[in-house]
């Protein structure tokens, strides 16, 4: 068995309402950051997974994405996976 370093990142799918992300766009100015715009909010988690190959650990992190750390009808989420070697 290996170690694996699992970076998953969700953020909410285009055309979903993000608050989190329009409050800080309207703060921008203020704070001298001019023209940035699309500002969305996401979360991002990082573990480390024991597997026996990289697509294993792959697997796993996805499962566990899936079914606990992103809602599939408002958020997309993407999975790295890479050896801690």
């Amino acid at each position: 068995m290996a170690m694996f370093s699992a970076l998953v990142e969700v953020r909410l799918r285009p055309g979903i309402a993000d608050p989190q992300g329009a409050t800080i766009e309207r703060a921008l100015p203020a704070l001298g950051f001019s023209g940035v715009t699309g500002v969305r909010a996401g979360k991002s988690f990082r573990f480390v997974v024991e597997a026996a190959d990289a697509a294993e650990a792959q697997a796993t992190a996805r499962a566990l994405c899936d079914r606990l750390l992103a809602n599939p009808v408002i958020e997309d989420s993407s999975v790295t996976v890479l050896s801690e070697d």
